[in-house]
């Protein structure tokens, strides 16, 4: 019978073991070091905050693994020969394999700080993370502030969870305005604000330069690059975004980049070996898209199209149009197609962007200067509907279409139509400027 080995029990590893269940009798194991079983990442926040147990992350009941026949090994990976398909565990065990899926995912980047590695120094990524967590700031008692560093989701997240336990934050952020490599200048200087609404002290352009360390080798304080400015606090979140999880590969005979290379069907250089989830990296980019997606709902289409593949219905991963979702303290974030922002906007994009009142619900629309083309939208606040817009993308609809229609899409239509008027006038008289 033919035995397929799994690296890493995230998302797409979990996703790929059940498909491959569901289509075939193969022998499944799944090995991580991280937990014993799966549990939704995306939560951990949510367990520090009180709203729910670590069990409550589990989608999977323990004796599930058992009932559907896929073996669970909690180890490490040190070493992979692709010649002998044998894996060496960091205890010394061997695990021999016919097919291999590696799905390793991300690990928070660290750039060389002094101080790095301190007692109190962590991501919040993993489960660890969140234990650690627990030890360096249970509350304000222990925790007399915080400094996280980067201004991606993670650290957004990571900055409510410290607030939700009245432990000060400080925000250092090296950009110019939030997430504007992400977002467009209306959004970014809202989700700025609406940052600074919850006593956050946002620190926009400005760099770490060490973490200094008490007699117990533990945080103290951080030094800002640009002024000198000793900052004292307990703990460091370190969420200056993330890198593959593939050092253990290096030695191996797998083709690297930032992550594990690999073509369209998932396949890496050798024969057997494929690759899924944050540490996949596509050998050409497909569209816009990045060649590595640190995403949820990726890591799980790639599990699914690799178990049909491994079932003998060979298929290419194609994820469809982009799409993704965040929360910012309270603002709800979606985005559809393709909203660049403030840098890297390319030539062809023109943007139609309305703010309420209230500065916490905006919409940004992207079309196409030459052909009126929609191109994505970002939403704040406002929920929409994916369906909807993912048919717009497809039929390649205009600007004027989308506007004219934009209530159908709208889970909450007392809102919209209480604005639809304010939104459309102001979109006609943008037009006119132009």
């Amino acid at each position: 019978m033919q035995h397929i080995v799994i690296i890493g029990n995230g998302i797409s590893g979990v996703t790929l073991a059940r498909h491959i269940r569901k289509l075939s009798d193969y022998k499944i194991t799944i090995i991580s070091s991280e937990t014993e079983y799966f549990f939704s990442r995306t939560a951990l926040m949510y367990i520090y905050m009180g709203h729910m147990k670590f069990e409550h992350t589990q989608p999977y009941e323990n004796w599930f693994w058992k009932k559907n026949r896929i073996d669970l090994k909690q180890a490490y990976v040190s070493e992979v020969e692709t010649e002998s398909k044998t894996l060496h565990l960091a205890n010394g065990e061997k695990v021999n394999y016919d097919k291999l899926v590696i799905a390793t995912g991300s690990k928070p980047n660290k750039f060389g700080w002094p101080g790095q590695d301190l007692k109190g120094v962590m991501g919040m990524y993993h489960k660890q993370d969140l234990e650690n967590l627990e030890v360096y700031a249970p509350n304000n008692k222990v925790c007399k502030r915080a400094v996280i560093v980067g201004g991606g989701l993670i650290g957004i997240e990571l900055a409510e969870m410290l607030s939700s336990r009245s432990i000060p934050v400080t925000f250092l952020v090296r950009e110019s305005s939030f997430w504007n490599g992400v977002l467009p200048e209306g959004e970014s200087g809202m989700i700025n604000r609406h940052i600074l609404s919850h006593h956050i002290d946002l620190r926009l352009s400005t760099n770490l330069k060490a973490i200094n360390a008490n007699e117990a080798e533990q945080v103290k304080s951080v030094v800002i690059e640009e002024t000198g400015e000793e900052i004292p606090c307990d703990v460091v979140g370190l969420t200056a975004g993330v890198t593959p999880n593939i050092d253990f590969l290096k030695s191996s005979k797998i083709d690297l980049g930032r992550g594990v290379l690999v073509n369209r069907h998932l396949e890496t250089n050798i024969e057997g070996v494929y690759a899924i989830g944050d540490c996949a990296e596509q050998h050409e980019a497909i569209g816009n898209r990045r060649p590595i997606e640190a995403v949820w709902y990726t890591g799980r289409m790639m599990g699914e199209t690799l178990a049909q593949t491994l079932c003998g219905n060979k298929r290419a991963y194609n994820p469809g149009h982009w799409f993704n979702s965040a929360k910012f303290f309270d603002i709800e974030y979606q985005t559809y197609g393709w909203v660049h922002g403030a840098k890297g906007k390319p030539d062809y994009e023109k943007q139609f962007h309305w703010i309420h009142e209230d500065d916490d619900k905006c919409i940004t629309i992207a079309y196409h200067k030459d052909t009126d083309q929609f191109l994505g939208i970002n939403t704040f606040g406002i929920r929409m509907r994916h369906e909807t817009f993912d048919r717009w993308l497809t039929e390649k609809r205009d600007i004027h279409y989308v506007m004219e229609h934009l209530a159908e899409a709208n889970f909450d239509p007392e809102f919209y139509a209480a604005y639809e008027s304010q939104i459309f006038e102001l979109f006609k008289n943008r037009l006119q400027l132009v």
